[in-house]
Formats: structure tokens, C-alpha cells, sequence
């Protein structure tokens, strides 16, 4: 009997470390940037998706931004075609380009059906939807990306306006041209830029990684928080490489436009999104404003 209340007693003070939070971020928007491998395992994939309905459900005002990365190379070598890359950006041409619009949009829609079986209202849509993403050729010294797109300016009407509706949205990152050219556009970018441009309270990115470390070979050295000032330190010293160089930098520049919070969590850990944002501890590494006071406790 003392075990089972005990069970009991644990699952209150679970609740009780969520309350603060609950009640700071209480209508407050939060940018969910969802890919990597949480996007192709079924079971990490309804994971991410409870977590964030939790989140709707909950007083927040969820965002999903997803990319497709994967599926995609997964179909383009399905047709025939040898997916390439340039620096780590796929170059797209417009054979690329029209299969990629299929995968993104039918993924966007799986997501959605999902938020949905879930009893939470959701809108998939891209960034051409409402002009919400506007893009130019990104230009790459290396070579030609194709029909690879850098934002050049958001509009988040349509975004605000399903946000008011109660609709959780969930974007996929294509966006138009001043020529209404369609463009893929890199998921952490578009990210990125509508969080700084709704100047959301949270912007979360799902990787496989556990977040950010010290010491990139010693897991024991992941860095619960991190101020700019620090984070810029660590790019300057040569700590920071690989992929989470960009990702980093797109994480100080939304802090300096605005956003209040950026986390990168491990998207392979089951419910990491809940983890982070309530409880005291959290498991991946938050990056913050320099005047900004710390959460998390020892």
C-alpha cells in the first residue's frame, strides 16, 4: 500500500515542479522546430506530437515548423535520382524541387491528422500560405544550390490568425520568391525567423543531439544554460563544430531579435520537450539573453 501511494505522491510532485512553469509561459507562443530522426521512428513521432499537444492543451500557443529532410532523399533516390549537397545544404533543382513540395506536404499532413487524433485542432500549411515566407536564391560560393531559398521577410497574419481560431498550426518550410518561384527553405532558418519575427516567448529545436557541450567528446559536459556572451565564446574557441555551428549562431540571433528563450534538445529522448520546459532541471541546454536570470537549480 505505502508503494503504491508513494507512486501516487511521486506523480503530484511531478505536477507541482510543472506549475511555475504552466503559469509563466500561460498563453505565451513557443516555435517547435521538429526533425531529425524523431521524425522517422512511429513511436518518437507520436511522442513529439503529445508533447506538444500537452503543450496546447496546457495554456500554451504551439507552433510546429518541420522540415523533411530525410524523405526526401529517401524519394529522390526512389525516382533515381542521387540526392547532392553542398555544404550540407541539398542542392535542388527543379526535378528537386517537385518532389520535395510532395514529401513536405505530405508529411505536413501526417503531422497534423496526428495533432488531431489527439482532440487539438491543427492547420498544416507552408510559408507560400499567406505569403507567410518570403525568400531569395541562396547564393553559395561553392556552387549552385538551386532552388534553395534564404528568408528575406515573414508575415505571420495567417499565423496569428489560426493562433486567435485555436488551431495549433504546423508549417512546412517552401516559400515564394518576388516572382512567386518556389523555394525549399532550410527548417532551422524558417525557424528561426518566424520566432524572431513574433518575438515568441520559446523556440525549440529537436536534433540528435543532447545539446550542447563543453566538450564534444564528454557527454558529462553538457551545458544546461547558456548566456550569448558564452555561447559566442565557445564559436570563438573552436568548440563549437559541425552542424551545431549554424545552429547555434541561429539560436544567438534570435535571442538578439527578441525571442526570450531557445533550447536544442536530444529529439530521440521520449517527451525531451516536456522535460526541458518543466522541470527545474530540464536535459538539453537553453540559451538566454545575458541579462536574463537563470532558471534551473542545482
Amino acid at each position: 500500500m505505502e508503494e503504491v501511494m508513494q507512486k501516487y505522491l511521486d506523480k503530484a510532485e511531478v505536477l507541482i515542479e510543472a506549475l511555475p512553469y504552466i503559469q509563466r509561459f500561460n498563453r505565451k507562443i513557443i516555435v517547435v522546430k521538429y526533425g531529425g530522426s524523431a521524425m522517422m521512428d512511429d513511436e518518437l513521432k507520436k511522442n513529439v506530437i503529445k508533447d506538444v499537444t500537452l503543450l496546447k492543451l496546457v495554456g500554451f500557443k504551439p507552433i510546429i515548423v518541420h522540415g523533411g529532410g530525410k524523405d526526401i532523399s529517401k524519394w529522390v533516390s526512389k525516382v533515381g535520382m542521387e540526392p547532392k549537397f553542398i555544404n550540407g545544404l541539398r542542392v535542388t533543382d527543379a526535378d528537386t524541387m517537385e518532389i520535395a513540395e510532395m514529401v513536405l506536404n505530405r508529411v505536413n499532413k501526417s503531422l497534423v491528422s496526428m495533432v488531431q487524433e489527439l482532440g487539438v485542432k491543427a492547420v498544416g500549411i507552408s510559408g507560400k500560405d499567406g505569403g507567410l515566407l518570403k525568400v531569395k536564391k541562396h547564393e553559395c560560393a561553392d556552387g549552385d544550390l538551386g532552388f534553395v531559398g534564404e528568408v528575406t521577410e515573414v508575415n505571420p497574419k495567417v499565423l496569428y490568425d489560426l493562433l486567435e481560431k485555436d488551431f495549433l498550426p504546423v508549417v512546412c518550410t517552401t516559400g515564394y520568391d518576388e516572382n512567386f518561384e518556389t523555394y525549399n527553405i532550410n527548417a532551422d532558418d524558417a525557424a528561426c525567423a518566424i520566432a524572431t519575427e513574433m518575438n515568441v516567448e520559446k523556440l525549440a529545436f529537436l536534433t540528435d543531439t543532447e545539446g550542447v557541450y563543453q566538450d564534444p567528446e564528454k557527454p558529462e559536459t553538457l551545458i544546461s544554460e547558456l548566456t550569448v556572451s558564452e555561447a559566442r565564446g565557445l564559436i570563438r574557441d573552436g568548440y563549437i563544430k559541425g552542424g551545431m555551428l549554424p545552429k547555434l549562431q541561429n539560436c544567438i540571433d534570435a535571442i538578439e531579435e527578441g525571442v526570450n528563450r531557445v533550447h536544442i534538445l536530444d529529439g530521440r529522448i521520449p517527451h525531451c520537450l516536456l522535460l526541458e520546459i518543466f522541470t527545474n532541471r530540464g536535459i538539453g541546454t537553453a540559451i538566454l539573453n545575458d541579462n536574463e536570470e537563470k532558471f534551473y537549480t542545482e
